[in-house]
């Protein structure tokens, strides 16, 4: 298993950011197909340039409000994406030349070992060419010049981009056999108490395997009858200058993590109830395929005459749509409540997602389900669908095979996903339905 760089966008409001991002993130997307369903997260994708895939951060996304935001903000996260990023591509705009705040994000970029590239936007003719010169002057070396909305010039940034990225370590056979857990969620959630109850004060730790980042490290366990490797971000360095409410950080701290895992335990906590940031992690961890399992901690706390299980956990139904079926249990580290429990489903969790469903069997039970709803008649034309399997893929992924695979819409391929998930333990696993033509 290789582990993926971190990109990540910095600059201040309004010089293209986003259209950029999206420019990186749809040539990735254009090969894959596009993921059913909202995906809620506009700023982390994936991006691939000669054969090196990478992870984008837009930091824009994660500034609420207007233009004139105190550029605390933006120093904030620029100093964020300094710490967790592998390689920075800070863009500015041609337009209206360096002003003071690009000059403050250059200063912070110079004291930087790692790669900086310097992307002048918003260059779409000659004389706006001759104009970027003046970009020399932030001291940052070479710059590249681009047009965000056309792609012009966005060829040659990636090329230099993928060439300064550094050779990240694979993770050993070894590692990769065992399962790997990660729990993520925002600060002060109680990632930290869940893992020192589940390793108890004994740590009953076979090996330390050396971290796949600066500071994620993997552990294995071998407790009640399990073995696994957690992927820790709970005990990673806290930066006193980082603002703890920064919505951008516990994204940022979680990407590497979820990209590395099978499963996710995300921990929320239930004096707060399932907050923004909260769905931002869960909806990256439904973006890279991952199995989820929600704990819902601190429930020792809750008054519970406000509010049941059952409400509690429908509420939080409502806001994972249209992925809801996953396991969500109601913990407290404090108290030990439950834990074993939780271990128990993320490891069910994790055979799920492995789970190979023989062709026939799929076939006998899936085609009798679709003779008696065939998928809605568009135009007078009718679409049958004779054959269908699952793909030897590592993530659960099922191909239907169409005469007119073009007429079956998104809502037809949820149903096809709910009858799948009715017949086969799929809970908290991300399944993927394709049609093709025959």
């Amino acid at each position: 298993m290789i582990m993926n760089n971190i990109v990540a966008i910095v600059g201040r409001p309004n010089v293209g950011k986003s259209t950029f991002f999206n420019r990186l993130i749809q040539r990735r997307e254009a090969i894959v197909d596009s993921v059913s369903g909202v995906t809620r997260d506009r700023n982390y994708g994936k991006s691939e340039w000669n054969g090196k895939e990478f992870s984008v951060i837009d930091t824009g996304g994660y500034i609420k409000g207007s233009d004139d935001i105190f550029e605390g903000e933006i120093r904030k996260q620029v100093e964020l994406a300094i710490d967790e990023a592998d390689a920075i591509v800070f863009l500015v705009d041609v337009e209206e030349g360096i002003t003071p705040m690009d000059e403050e994000v250059a200063k912070l970029l110079r004291k930087v070992t790692k790669p900086v590239l310097l992307a002048v936007n918003k260059v779409d003719n000659a004389m706006r060419e001759k104009d970027a010169i003046e970009f020399y002057n932030l001291g940052l070396g070479e710059y590249f010049t681009i047009a965000g909305m056309s792609g012009s010039g966005t060829g040659e940034l990636l090329d230099k981009l993928v060439e300064v990225l550094p050779e990240l370590p694979e993770i050993e056979e070894e590692a990769e056999a065992l399962p790997r857990f990660c729990v993520v969620g925002r600060p002060n959630a109680g990632k930290s108490s869940f893992i020192n109850a589940l390793i108890g004060e004994d740590r009953y730790i076979v090996t330390d395997i050396a971290g796949t980042t600066r500071d994620a490290i993997d552990t294995r366990y071998n407790r009640f009858g399990f073995e696994f490797n957690l992927v820790d971000t709970a005990g990673i360095r806290r930066k006193a200058k980082v603002k703890e409410d920064l919505e951008f950080y516990s994204v940022m701290r979680s990407i590497r993590a979820i990209e590395h895992s099978d499963v996710c335990i995300l921990m929320i906590d239930a004096t707060r109830g399932f907050e923004s940031q909260d769905q931002n992690i869960f909806w990256l961890a439904e973006k890279n395929r991952k199995g989820i399992v929600i704990l819902v901690n601190k429930w020792d706390l809750v008054e519970k005459d406000t509010m049941s299980t059952k409400q509690y956990e429908a509420k939080i139904r409502e806001q994972i749509q249209p992925f809801t079926d996953v396991p969500i249990l109601f913990v407290s580290a404090l108290t030990k409540q439950r834990l074993l429990k939780a271990l128990e489903t993320t490891v069910h969790v994790f055979e799920s997602r492995k789970q190979r469903v023989p062709t026939s069997k799929f076939n006998d039970h899936m085609l009798r389900i679709i003779e008696n709803f065939p998928p809605p008649a568009i135009k007078g034309k009718y679409v049958k669908i004779k054959y269908c399997m699952q793909l030897p893929t590592p993530v659960p992924q099922f191909v239907f095979f169409a005469n007119l695979p073009q007429y079956v819409k998104e809502p037809y391929k949820r149903f096809l996903e709910n009858k799948i998930r009715e017949n086969w333990d799929y809970s908290g696993v991300p399944i993927d339905i394709y049609i093709r033509e025959k």
